[in-house]
């Protein structure tokens, strides 16, 4: 069965290849940007997503400017509408910045909220969702938007509508999510994009080095020093 597993989350990664590549190009770009301007990027997810928010946080290899905004409760509440919009005031972001906001459904008021208020003060607002399923349910919110309409890019992760994404004899629903793997790969893809951007504009980019390599105090808190005004930002590690 894990064979056939692989085999799915391998087509699965070959069609975000083929059809996100746009969008991850200007996801990158959008970032580079920002961070070449001395700004930073943040990422946001309610309940499971928040993994994903803080998979490229504090990520040997990745961008040292990036930081996750936590929802303290793991989105217990998510479906509560203004939640979000509270929990949004706790984070100082400015006008200018990024924010990713990760919701495989797209549909719960909480990242909702929080894609809404972030726009409202002029941050950036990438969305990592998927779309089958965020377009064959319907919101939770209000307003009768789902995040992928309030995004001013959305990168799809072609995750089928529940997530799970294989089928068992005498099993009456699917197994083996797929979301985790697939945000991770799209994440990490418009990283790279950003470490491209920067350096193709002579910009050396800040990448994390990991601990575990000699010589990474020294390098990272070079970092932690150029971007000290971030201190406030929760998993900043000096």
């Amino acid at each position: 069965m894990y064979h056939e597993y692989f085999n799915v989350i391998n087509k699965l990664l070959k069609h975000m290849e083929d059809s996100q590549g746009d969008s991850i190009i200007k996801a990158g770009r959008m970032v580079g940007e920002v961070l070449a301007d001395g700004k930073a990027v943040y990422t946001f997810g309610s309940g499971h997503s928040q993994l994903l928010a803080r998979e490229i946080t504090g990520r040997a290899g990745g961008l040292f400017p990036v930081f996750h905004l936590p929802d303290p409760i793991w989105g217990m509440v998510e479906q509560l509408e203004g939640y979000g919009q509270v929990l949004l005031k706790r984070y100082p972001m400015k006008p200018g910045e990024v924010l990713f906001v990760i919701s495989n459904s797209g549909r719960n008021p909480e990242p909702i909220e929080f894609a809404m208020g972030a726009k409202e003060i002029g941050l950036k607002v990438i969305a990592v969702t998927s779309l089958e399923h965020s377009k064959g349910t319907t919101s939770r919110h209000s307003s009768g938007k789902k995040l992928y309409e309030i995004a001013d890019i959305v990168l799809d992760n072609g995750v089928p509508k529940g997530d799970a994404s294989m089928s068992f004899e005498g099993l009456p629903v699917k197994a083996g999510p797929s979301s985790t793997i697939l945000g991770a790969a799209i994440m990490n893809a418009v990283m790279l994009e950003a470490i491209q951007y920067m350096l193709d504009k002579g910009i050396v980019p800040p990448v994390y080095l990991s601990f575990n390599v000699d010589g990474s105090e020294e390098h990272n808190r070079k970092l932690a020093e150029a971007y000290k005004e971030f201190a406030w930002a929760p998993y900043y590690f000096f």
